[in-house]
């Protein structure tokens, strides 16, 4: 049997398509992240979260936004599943250091950007590791 070969073009816009799929779950992980964010200050504020319990609060809400993005996108994209999500767990930091800039004019990665940086591409990888297509078995 002779296989369909792909135009160039076809590929293209497979790869343009796949890649706005990837900003769209990182969009939605950085609503969810925002989100989830506005209720942890609220607990903060009413005292029923310690203010010292922030920092690991901030890592598991950014864990959830990209678990929440990568989810999304993994769907969307076919094949490719753990470069999907490690795309969206990378617009979700890029999305979270920019709003830091605006807001404080200064970031650094001393100040928690690293712990930021893996909490994001790690909630963005999980959905794509376990999205992972099984091979399929040889017959003989």
């Amino acid at each position: 049997m002779k296989k369909k070969e792909r135009r160039p073009e076809e590929l293209g816009s497979q790869w343009l398509n796949a890649m706005c799929e990837v900003l769209k779950g990182g969009v939605l992980a950085g609503v969810t992240t925002i989100l989830a964010l506005l209720v942890c200050a609220v607990l903060v504020s009413v005292g029923v979260m310690p203010v010292d319990a922030m920092y690991g609060a901030v890592l598991g809400v950014c864990v959830l936004g990209g678990l929440a993005g990568g989810i999304y996108a993994v769907r969307r994209v076919e094949g490719r599943s753990l470069l999907a999500g490690l795309g969206v767990g990378s617009v979700l930091f890029l999305l979270l250091l920019t709003a830091g800039l605006i807001a404080y004019q200064g970031a650094s990665i001393a100040n928690g950007g690293a712990g930021i940086l893996c909490a994001c591409l790690c909630g963005g990888a999980i959905p794509g590791l376990l999205a992972r297509k099984p091979k399929k078995k040889r017959r003989r």
